[in-house]
């Protein structure tokens, strides 16, 4: 009996304990809370609630165990567990408090401050450093758990001695991983590309979604998501829409006849930019740019406050410009001139021919008046450079060589 009671006891009071004491730790951070609501770390340290409970719960257990007199052969084993799970736990509590901490720095920046591009900025380098975070207490935690085992710390003392070796190895190995790496930081540090900004990599319009220490994800505007890696944003030429200043400047070019009443063309698109409430009013214009012999180019000119808007405002200013013109000027847009093809609408020139000489058999009365006749017409026809077949019909050039 008394082996089941004391194991019974060292749980449920390790449990209660720490119920209670979470409990009251909830309520002292929701109490600070609601005194200091300008300040978001109390709200966001209630989420540590649960990896705080395991800890302590799993360190009563590991200190208490042995009073339980769990029979020996489970008694290493068991304490073996306990640790693991205890230093599993602590490292999900640091994770949890860092991020925690991470997210109401980030929360009160953002509500303070009125630069977006900084706020921007700050949340990809609060994102990278806490995911590098992460992956250090990972890696020290695996390491802790696997020095545990008397067989591993013979393992890691030679690992210790030969790291020079390993780290060149594993610096060729993952070559392209810790360029991304590094990469990764230098975009964290180095402001070249935010979370939220407005990019275009390989001719692809998308806005910056996420971004890792080896991959960033970009959402292009047909909600489509291209994953690079890094270190393309560090190594070759890329369009940033929102870096600095996010107000961009939009043009529309429309190819018109020479007529175009361009006067009233400008007029009507001031009229359509103080509709508009994408215009943010700073500038715009309409001039002609160009012209060649059958058009001229009119080109219109606005501002908006960011790429979302300008593109927008281009739309607008393009459609109803040209509905404007083909309903009230139509004889602005412009047309294709067309001329008749050479020889349409004309009679085709006629071949002229001799008349047909008739055909005598023999000699019969009025012979010689033919004959003399037949004579002049041969003559006639040989100034003119044609010769009589024998059928009667003129062959050759008609009008002379």
């Amino acid at each position: 009996m008394e082996d089941v009671l004391r194991p019974a006891v060292v749980i449920g009071g390790s449990v209660l304990l720490t119920v209670l004491l979470g409990w009251i730790g909830d309520r002292t951070l929701r109490s600070a809370d609601a005194r200091h609501p300008e300040t978001p770390l109390w709200d966001q340290l209630r989420r540590c609630r649960l990896p705080a409970q395991v800890v302590l719960c799993s360190a009563l257990l590991r200190g208490a165990y042995r009073t339980a007199h769990v029979e020996n052969e489970h008694t290493v084993a068991l304490g073996r567990l306990l640790t693991l799970v205890l230093i599993a736990a602590s490292a999900w509590l640091v994770v949890r408090v860092a991020a925690a901490v991470i997210d109401s720095s980030y929360a009160r920046y953002a509500a303070t401050s009125h630069s977006v591009p900084k706020i921007r900025r700050l949340r990809t380098q609060l994102t990278l450093i806490q995911r590098v975070f992460t992956a250090i207490i990972g890696v020290i935690s695996v390491a802790s758990m696997l020095f545990t085992f008397p067989e591993m710390r013979a393992v890691g003392a030679s690992m210790l001695a030969s790291a020079g070796l390993i780290g060149i190895v594993a610096g060729v190995a993952a070559q392209a991983t810790l360029s991304n790496l590094f990469a990764g930081l230098q975009i964290a540090f180095g402001d070249v590309v935010r979370i939220g900004d407005t990019v275009v990599v390989d001719g692809e319009w998308g806005e910056v979604e996420e971004i890792t220490l080896t991959y960033l994800s970009v959402r292009t505007w047909d909600e489509r998501r291209i994953t690079m890696p890094v270190s393309y944003f560090t190594s070759k030429p890329f369009e940033n829409w929102s870096r600095g200043d996010p107000r961009m400047t939009g043009t529309v070019l429309l190819h018109l006849d020479h007529s175009a009443p361009v006067d009233l063309m400008r007029k009507r698109l001031l009229e359509i930019l103080e509709q508009s409430s994408e215009w943010d009013h700073r500038a715009w214009g309409l001039v002609v740019f160009d012209s060649t012999p059958t058009t001229i180019q009119v080109r219109a000119l606005a501002t908006a406050k960011d790429s979302g808007d300008i593109f927008n405002l281009r739309c607008i200013v393009r459609e109803q410009l040209i509905d404007w013109l083909r309903c009230e000027h139509p004889y602005a847009l412009p047309r294709i001139p067309t001329a008749p093809a050479p020889g349409q609408g004309e009679e085709p020139d006629r071949v002229p021919q001799a008349p047909p000489q008739r055909q005598h058999l023999g000699p019969g009365p009025g012979h010689r008046g033919h004959h003399a006749s037949h004579q002049g017409q041969r003559g006639h026809h040989a100034g003119g450079g044609t010769a009589s077949g024998a059928d009667g019909l003129t062959t050759g050039d008609p009008g002379g060589r």
